[in-house]
């Protein structure tokens, strides 16, 4: 997941458009395929031994137009760009000019990014819902069209906002935890490893591309909005059986705000608690799991809580 290209003003957003190029070339030299959105789903299940990379864009920001469109263009690669509607044709976002440029691409999906891109997971229902029926109103009066994927602002959602993303007929949604997708995971639940410039250099960017999916059957709490009485949480998780060395698994937190390694246990062969001793602080709590597999390859999983405004 990207959202800037050479706009060093905001790191956290960003990347260089020089290191964005090297990654690139790191999935060429490992012969990774890109896939195209139209064939996300089918590619869940179709040569599973290929490696495969879905290219997401979040936000629709100029410099993406700019600076990153160019190079995508040229070399073929497909991609969906996440867009939220009331921002477009403002200072330093696409006009619909240029998203409707890219939408004539057979490479391009563009992608719902809800119309306000404000905190929406702590809002109430009706809210929720104006704002999603909104940004669904503009892209059809303006593309035709409402895409099937959606991309949650923030990468935060509730059991409610998946909900209203499924009654409004989006496939798939995806957050900001890490991790690797594959056919078992939640399709309103998905992952994506977000690149900036902290966590976009390109030693790390190697380790990324060699992740694999860690599959598992269900992550309690199912609710991942946390009131402050469900704060900290009591996380289990289910894994699919026959897992080789599971129990090498290795877990970390940022529980009080300071990253550690998370103390965990087995209650079976299959099933692992986390033991989140301090309450997360601040907007989101996130645990990740790693087990190493053999040629520097990592199974890796990402678990995000939002935490509540009020409590």
């Amino acid at each position: 997941m990207y959202h800037r290209f050479n706009e060093s003003k905001y790191p956290s957003t960003n990347i260089q458009l020089d290191i964005f190029k090297e990654q690139l070339k790191e999935i060429e030299n490992e012969k990774i395929e890109f896939i195209h959105p139209l064939k996300f789903k089918e590619s869940l299940t179709l040569k599973k031994n290929q490696r495969k990379i879905l290219l997401t864009i979040d936000d629709g920001l100029l410099s993406f137009y700019e600076n990153a469109w160019p190079i995508l263009k040229s070399k073929g690669i497909p991609f969906i760009i996440f867009i939220n509607t009331r921002e477009i044709g403002s200072y330093n976002y696409m006009n619909w000019s240029q998203i409707k440029e890219l939408a004539k691409s057979s490479l391009v999906e563009i992608g719902n990014h809800s119309h306000s891109h404000e905190y929406l997971v702590d809002e109430d229902i009706s809210v929720i819902k104006e704002d999603i029926s909104r940004s669904m109103m503009i892209f059809k009066s303006n593309l035709g069209k409402n895409s099937k994927f959606f991309s949650y602002p923030f990468g935060e959602y509730s059991l409610q906002f998946k909900e209203i993303i499924k009654d409004f007929g989006f496939e798939f949604a995806f957050g900001q935890h890490s991790g690797v997708i594959d056919e078992t995971k939640d399709f309103y639940e998905l992952p994506r490893f977000p690149i900036n410039e902290k966590y976009g250099k390109i030693e790390r960017f190697k380790t990324l591309v060699k992740t694999l999916p860690l599959k598992y059957k269900k992550i309690y709490p199912e609710e991942k909005y946390l009131a402050d009485s469900k704060n900290p949480p009591k996380v289990k998780i289910e894994f699919f059986e026959n897992i080789k060395n599971l129990k090498q698994i290795n877990c970390f937190s940022n529980e009080g705000n300071k990253w550690r390694n998370s103390k965990i246990s087995f209650i079976n062969d299959n099933t692992l608690t986390v033991d989140i001793s301090e309450k997360f602080i601040g907007e989101r709590g996130r645990i990740n799991c790693s087990l190493k597999e053999a040629n520097g390859f990592w199974r890796w999983l990402g678990v995000q809580f939002v935490i509540a405004e009020n409590g």
